[in-house]
């Protein structure tokens, strides 16, 4: 009785409810409802060869949605989602899984259509059952982020076998339906007996492109492509996943991966490095004489932003005065010129490289929402823009008088050539380093701690292993590193696990700066409840101005374009999508 209670009580709520094939976050789908493939991809792309790239440090897990261990390269190969995003829109998203959605028209509900031919890899059909395990398992026992991405959900229902209806507790989160749409889907079955906390070696059954076919801990895994791939004649397939097997090998550091490439031992490498991309490869013969391929892709992403990241759990840390100071030291135009041979733009944003980025004071719309909180605000936000040190010559030393005094003020003086505080203790702090990028990273980290050395700072390194590293980093056990947030051209309910007070004390979260700020909470909230393109717009850039403001990292570097270069074994499409190039869509030749 019950059942058909609830079945009756969603077909009065569908009833105004139109079952469409995608939703897009502000303004119109680009593909109507009888596309046949996206535009970046070759439908008639053929399926074989093998794909070979490198990959770093270890692995100990299939489980890639748990906070332990360290999850295998690629294992999302696994899984597929509700629904697909495309890459040549800002935030849209086409049915996969979900055949269809029902999005009410109040945005107080959304319903998912399941594909009637959604199957997973040991042939069981994909249910509603399937997707309220997912939901459930994820936000109580996954990553902290599902916590976070799935607080605004009030209720989830499978209404019958193929219909999964989320109720959310209110309607101002505009991006929660396509959130809800990136949920990968996971056999509940295949689970039953499993620990869904703990690590795991044993492949868990999928639905996605490919099947794990072989593999070795810390030496290399194999992915096969599933022949039998339901979703591979669907519009949102058509085009990709096209190479019969994808392997990563691993290597101890970069260094050892770039000879491995030049030897032939892997098809192709994303080059991160200026001076590697300068220098490292124009010995090659197969580079001259056209067997090798170096190439550019421009994107339209914004860089997000790469920094030294200050723990300001710390106390060290806790004065913003210091964390300025000490931004100042960072001298980025000599590193760009004498490590990087003027490739990179200075961050000077969270969100460069976009329309979400701050610059300048704060335009008419930025200073009214900000005076909601000008009582908690530095007078100095709506008056002074973010100034980041710009070193020609010989300006150091005046970058390094301005920290001095911004020391001075927070209580440290330079005693026989140390930075001491009241109590006589030291200025001292340590820089931690994944043990694979550590010859590249010493390079940048060794001038920054001479700048530092001239303030009467000690700063020292300390090299980590990928587990130990990443165990640091999960419980917020350091002093300063660097890291990478990525951001999407629609920020929203991610902002709460990069910058949330909540997220400051969620062991895993990427809160690693430990902000604990009310206003960047209330402006969060701002960005996840805009209404339109142009309050959220605004929205991030008053946050983006307050992060920038509180100095809560030393930014570095970005780079509007994708470096790679690659053994001439592949086609691509013509087409580069506005989110960069995606080898998912390329083919052997």
């Amino acid at each position: 009785m019950k059942f058909f209670l609830v079945c009756f009580l969603f077909l009065i709520q569908t009833a105004a409810a139109e079952a469409v094939h995608g939703l897009a976050m502000h303004g119109d789908l680009k593909y109507k409802a009888d596309f046949k493939n996206f535009d970046y991809v070759n439908p008639e792309a053929p399926k074989r060869g093998i794909l070979k790239q490198a990959a770093f440090g270890s692995f100990d897990t299939f489980n890639p949605f748990s906070i332990k261990g360290n999850a295998a390269p690629g294992i999302g190969f696994l899984f597929d989602t509700l629904m697909v995003e495309s890459l040549d829109e800002p935030f849209s998203q086409y049915g996969l899984v979900a055949e269809t959605v029902e999005l009410s028209p109040d945005k107080k509900w959304i319903a998912f259509n399941l594909h009637p031919k959604a199957k997973f890899h040991d042939g069981s059909s994909i249910t509603a059952d399937d997707v309220v395990f997912s939901f459930n398992v994820l936000k109580e026992k996954g990553i902290p982020q599902y916590r976070y991405y799935f607080q605004d959900v009030d209720k989830v229902e499978a209404v019958n076998e193929k219909r999964v209806l989320f109720t959310f507790k209110s309607s101002e989160n505009k991006e929660l339906p396509l959130i809800l749409g990136q949920l990968p889907i996971l056999s509940r079955q295949d689970w039953a007996n499993r620990d869904f906390t703990e690590t795991t070696l044993i492949p868990p059954v999928g639905s996605g492109p490919y099947q794990v076919a072989d593999f070795e801990p810390n030496r290399f895994i194999i992915y096969r492509r599933n022949p039998d791939y339901w979703a591979q004649n669907l519009p949102v397939s058509k085009g990709l996943y096209n190479f019969d097997e994808i392997r990563y090998d691993f290597y101890r550091d970069t260094t050892v991966a770039v000879e491995a490439f030049k030897a032939g031992h892997y098809d192709i490498r994303q080059e991160n490095e200026a001076k590697k991309w300068a220098t490292a490869y124009q010995d090659m013969t197969a580079l001259k004489d056209g067997r090798v391929i170096q190439k550019i892709f421009k994107h339209g992403m914004p860089s997000g932003m790469q920094g030294f990241v200050f723990n300001t759990r710390k106390p060290l840390f806790k004065d913003k005065r210091v964390r300025q100071a000490l931004a100042l030291a960072f001298d980025f135009k000599w590193i760009n010129d004498h490590l990087f041979y003027g490739a990179y733009k200075r961050t000077t944003s969270f969100f460069d490289n976009s329309e979400l980025a701050s610059h300048g004071l704060p335009s008419e719309p930025e200073k009214k929402l900000l005076q909601k909180y000008k009582d908690k605000l530095d007078a100095d936000i709506f008056t002074q823009a973010i100034s980041f040190p710009d070193m020609e010559k010989g300006q150091l030393r005046y970058y390094l008088m301005q920290a001095l005094d911004l020391l001075r003020q927070a209580g440290w003086t330079v005693q026989k050539g140390a930075l001491k505080n009241e109590n006589q203790e030291p200025f001292e702090f340590e820089i931690l380093l994944d043990a694979s990028g550590a010859a590249t990273w010493e390079r940048v980290v060794l001038p920054y701690m001479r700048n530092l050395k001239k303030l009467g700072i000690h700063a020292s390194v300390r090299v980590m292993d990928a587990m130990q590293y990443k165990h640091k980093l999960d419980t917020f056990d350091f002093d300063m590193f660097v890291f990478v947030w990525g951001q999407s051209l629609s920020p929203g309910n991610e902002q709460r696990y990069f910058w949330g007070t909540e997220a400051a004390d969620q062991n895993g979260s990427y809160n690693f700066a430990g902000i604990k700020n009310p206003v960047v909470d209330a402006l969060i909230e701002q960005i996840i409840k805009a209404k339109n393109r142009e309050d959220l717009i605004t929205a991030t850039k008053a946050l983006d101005r307050v992060l920038l403001h509180e100095w809560y990292v030393v930014p570095h570097w970005y780079s509007p374009e994708t470096r790679i270069i690659y053994w001439n074994k592949f086609d691509m499409p013509n087409i580069i999508p506005l989110k960069g190039v995606s080898l998912s869509s390329w083919w052997a030749k």
